[in-house]
Formats: structure tokens, C-alpha cells, sequence
């Protein structure tokens, strides 16, 4: 592992987010439909899930499937759902062998059923594991999370449990769905888009981001490296100078 090997050790990100973009891209160069660009793309989860625990990363959020996805043709949509399906039922044996929670942010009710169902199932059986944190972005957007944060927060001060004094950043960040974790140093997003598509915009107001020409399902280990090494080679500032920082 050549990038490995280069990867400061004292300075890994704790959290990354990735928009795994181009699985129908992919599927196309190789005459197939879409949906067999999804099923590849599998691996390179198992990819990054890898590279992850090797470096020492706490946190991988992967976005799976956005709110504006159910606009794409049915076909593909129903592929999608049974593709989720069997592969959660298929892993749930290997994320407990890795010591893998499994967790998800976003409207699970919106979801079939028989996904709501599966995913309650891996997430109870995967629910004592601490080594790490793998968080599937289903069915969300940014935006429909921060307007039912805003719709919570709102309900909080009608009834007066808060004031308009206790809207603070920590409340807001309590009222998402990714209360709990930490917010991710970095975003990947593959494919060659350069765009954050409606994903996590309040928690990655500091992250740095990267993005590579790499389809997803041709995203390997070493292509997570070069992101990680690509962030370590960043100031992060956040709006102090370089001599403050000194």
C-alpha cells in the first residue's frame, strides 16, 4: 500500500463523508444497465470500509440514496431497494466480525418496508459493536433534516421549553440526525462532480473536500488515501490567520 505508508498517523480524520457518484456512468461504458453499476459499487464500499479501519477513522457516512433519487425511473428505484436489502442482510455477519455499528440518518419511514424492516434488524444486531461506525444516508436530504430541526426547535419554543436565547449552534447540531456524531473533516465525492447535492450542508460547514474523477465503483483503497493525504497537506484554519495558528 504505497499511499498508506505516507498517511501521518497523528492526523487522521476521525469522521469521513462520501457521495458515491457514477455507479450508472460506469454501468454505461460497460454496456450494462445502471443498476449492475450499483451492485459493483458494493465492493467499493467494502473498499473504503477497509481503508477506513486501517488508517484509524472512526466515522464513515456514505450517501446511499437521496430524497431526489425517487425521481430517477422505477425500474431503478425498485433495483435499488432490493439491492439494499439483500446486501445488509449479506454483511451483517462481517460488520460484527469487524466490530462495525451499523446506523442511518434520514427518513427511514419513507423507506418499503422490507428495507425498514432489514435495516432495524442489522442495526439491533450490530448495535454493541464500538470499533466503528458505519452510517448509511437513506432517504435524506439536508434540507428536509434541517427543516424538521427547524420544526422541532420550533415545537420546543411554542410549548416554552426554550427561549429564543437557548437557539444555539449545539442545539441545532442536537436536533439533526446526525446528533451524536461528530462532523466530518472531510468530504469525498467521486466521479469528477464537483457539487455537494443537498448532503449534510450544516455539518460539513468546516470540512475540507475533495473530489476525484474516479467512478465509484472503480473507487479503491488507495483512492481514499489520496484523499486523506490530500487533507493532511491542508491548513485548517477555520477563519484564523496561518500566524494564529503558529
Amino acid at each position: 500500500m504505497e499511499y498508506l505508508s505516507k498517511i501521518d498517523k497523528q492526523n487522521i480524520p476521525q469522521h469521513i463523508a462520501i457521495i458515491m457518484d457514477g455507479n450508472g456512468r460506469w454501468a454505461k461504458q460497460q454496456g450494462e444497465e445502471r443498476l449492475f453499476g450499483h451492485s459493483v459499487g458494493v465492493e467499493s464500499v467494502r473498499e473504503a470500509l477497509n481503508a477506513c479501519k486501517k488508517m484509524g477513522v472512526k466515522y464513515l457516512t456514505l450517501y446511499t440514496f437521496s430524497t431526489e433519487n425517487w425521481n430517477r425511473p422505477k425500474e431503478e428505484i425498485e433495483g435499488l431497494m432490493n439491492l439494499l436489502v439483500s446486501t445488509i442482510a449479506n454483511e451483517v455477519d462481517e460488520l460484527n466480525e469487524k466490530g462495525i455499528r451499523l446506523l442511518t440518518i434520514g427518513d427511514d419511514e419513507g423507506l418499503p418496508v422490507s428495507c425498514q424492516e432489514e435495516l432495524k434488524m442489522a442495526k439491533e444486531k450490530t448495535a454493541h459493536n464500538t470499533e466503528f461506525n458505519l452510517i448509511l444516508a437513506l432517504n435524506y436530504s439536508s434540507r428536509w433534516e434541517m427543516k424538521e430541526a427547524i420544526k422541532s426547535i420550533a415545537e420546543q419554543y411554542k410549548s416554552g421549553k426554550i427561549s429564543t436565547s437557548d437557539i444555539t449552534d449545539e442545539l441545532v447540531s442536537n436536533s439533526l440526525t446526525t446528533a451524536g456524531f461528530p462532523d466530518p473533516e472531510l468530504l469525498v465525492r467521486t466521479s469528477g462532480e464537483q457539487r455537494i447535492s443537498n448532503f449534510l450542508l450544516w455539518q460539513i460547514a468546516y470540512s475540507e473536500l475533495f473530489f476525484t474523477d474516479v467512478l465509484w465503483p472503480d473507487f479503491k483503497e488507495e483512492d481514499l488515501y489520496k484523499a486523506v493525504i490530500s487533507y493532511q497537506n491542508r491548513e485548517r484554519r477555520f477563519g484564523q490567520t496561518s500566524e494564529q495558528l503558529q
